[in-house]
C-alpha cells in the first residue's frame, strides 16, 4: 500500500519523482510558459478551495470558481497583494516580466490592461509553482482571495 502525502514538500517530491521531470533552472522559461502552467495550479487552488467549503451542486461550485478564474479576478489579486507589499522583490519581477511579455492571444472578457495583469499573475504563479514554493503559493493565493472578498 502506498504512503499517504502528508505536507506540500512530499507532494512537490512525488510529482517530479513520479512524473520523472528533469531539473530545469525556472528563469530560463518563457514568462508565458509560466503563466500558462500558473493559470492551470491557480485554478486547482480555486477549486480546491471552493470545494472545501461545503458540498454543493456542481454547478454552483463551477459559477463560484468562474467568477475567481478570471482576468479581471486575477488582476484584481494581484493589485492587492501589491498594494498591501505582499511580495517579495523576486516575486514582483516575475510578476513584472509576466505582464510585460507580448502575449499572440487576446482577452475575451477583460480589458487589456486586466489580461496583461492577469497574465503576470499567472506566471508569479507558475513561478512559484516550479521552484516548489507551494507553501507562499498557496499563502499569497488564498491572501488575495481574502482581499477580494470572495470565498466568505
Amino acid at each position: 500500500m502506498e504512503e499517504n502525502i502528508t505536507s506540500l514538500a512530499a507532494f512537490s517530491d512525488f510529482f517530479k519523482d513520479t512524473l520523472k521531470l528533469k531539473e530545469v533552472d525556472v528563469k530560463t522559461y518563457s514568462p508565458l510558459a509560466l503563466a500558462y502552467i500558473g493559470d492551470a495550479v491557480y485554478e486547482l487552488i480555486v477549486r480546491t478551495k471552493v470545494m472545501n467549503h461545503g458540498s454543493t451542486q456542481v454547478n454552483n461550485m463551477h459559477k463560484k470558481s468562474a467568477r475567481l478564474v478570471n482576468a479581471g479576478a486575477q488582476a484584481e489579486i494581484i493589485r492587492r497583494l501589491l498594494e498591501d507589499e505582499d511580495l517579495t522583490p523576486e516575486e514582483v519581477a516575475t510578476y513584472k516580466r509576466g505582464r510585460n511579455a507580448k502575449a499572440v492571444t487576446t482577452a475575451k472578457h477583460a480589458t487589456v490592461a486586466d489580461y496583461r495583469t492577469a497574465t503576470g499573475f499567472e506566471a508569479l504563479c507558475g513561478y512559484l509553482y516550479l521552484n516548489g514554493n507551494l507553501n507562499r503559493l498557496v499563502t499569497l493565493v488564498s491572501r488575495g482571495l481574502e482581499r477580494i472578498g470572495e470565498l466568505e
